[in-house]
């Protein structure tokens, strides 16, 4: 039976390419109770990060966001989403390549589906060339191991070092995508 002084909660899971880089954008947002990095997708139950990097589960890096909808709305995460990843790259995200860093928004109601998808209209005509992200209903989700979990949190150098390296910052700012 559901806690009346709990608020409901909703769950959303976005694959933005490296999932350490996809948790900051989120977590801070108001309503936003927890982000989980982990694995969308794929054909192997539960995999390990070693099995996901492989290439063989089918599954991708990606976050599950669970938030309070009367605080913060699915668009809301989309907003985030989109001003966190490059949404024309096909191939992976920045210096991660491969399909396991493919960009993905997962719906899990037709609401959602068509919330996603008149984002990525809107999203094209301002970068005016294709969005590659795929808009897909969500499957599974398999929380990552514990080190990957709050990962910027955790090794705050070589998160920043990472994020520099890869190229999502300069990118980033270069398109004023990542200001809001």
């Amino acid at each position: 039976m559901p806690n009346p002084r709990q608020p409901p909660r909703s769950l959303a899971t976005f694959a933005g390419g490296c999932f350490w880089c996809m948790v900051a954008p989120f977590e801070n947002l108001p309503g936003v109770a927890s982000v989980t990095s982990g694995y969308a997708g794929g054909h192997v139950a539960n995999p390990t990060y070693e099995q996901v990097c492989s290439g063989l589960t089918g599954a991708v890096e990606a976050v599950q966001v669970e938030y309070d909808p009367m605080k913060a709305s699915f668009g809301d995460l989309l907003g985030a989403f989109w001003r966190s990843i490059d949404p024309t790259d096909d191939g992976g995200q920045f210096a991660d390549r491969g399909e396991r860093y493919t960009t993905a928004v997962y719906y899990r109601s037709d609401v959602e589906r068509k919330t996603a998808e008149e984002s990525k209209r809107k999203l094209a005509a301002s970068f005016g060339k294709p969005i590659a992200t795929r808009i897909l209903p969500f499957t599974t989700f398999y929380p990552a191991e514990e080190y990957h979990q709050d990962y910027h949190r955790k090794n705050p150098l070589r998160y920043e070092a990472f994020r520099l390296g890869s190229g999502r910052d300069a990118f980033l700012q270069k398109t004023g995508v990542g200001d809001a």
